[in-house]
């Protein structure tokens, strides 16, 4: 799974994650210098990992997409949809 989530970051693809999925992304080092949420659990192994941890609802910076809780999914739903729909 890291190395499925680190292949389709670096082709340019959503990777999308949520509540402690992020805990994958930095485990596949991909948030290094990237602004990212997550649940507040692992927020500090995130800034370890070189993450810039920002305390919102939805956070996108470039194809990475990440929100903190279910209550967010509305948030990183629409901010999902919106990056494919401008990869057309």
């Amino acid at each position: 799974m890291v190395k499925l989530v680190r292949d389709i970051f670096r082709a340019g693809g959503a990777v999308v994650s949520i509540c402690h999925g992020p805990w994958v992304l930095a485990e596949a080092d991909i948030v290094r210098g990237k602004r990212v949420t997550c649940v507040g659990a692992i927020k500090t192994d995130l800034i370890n990992a070189g993450a810039r941890y920002v305390d919102s609802e939805v956070v996108v910076d470039g194809n990475l997409i990440t929100s903190r809780t279910p209550p967010d999914l509305p948030a990183m739903m629409r901010a999902m949809l919106a990056f494919l729909d401008r990869r057309g």
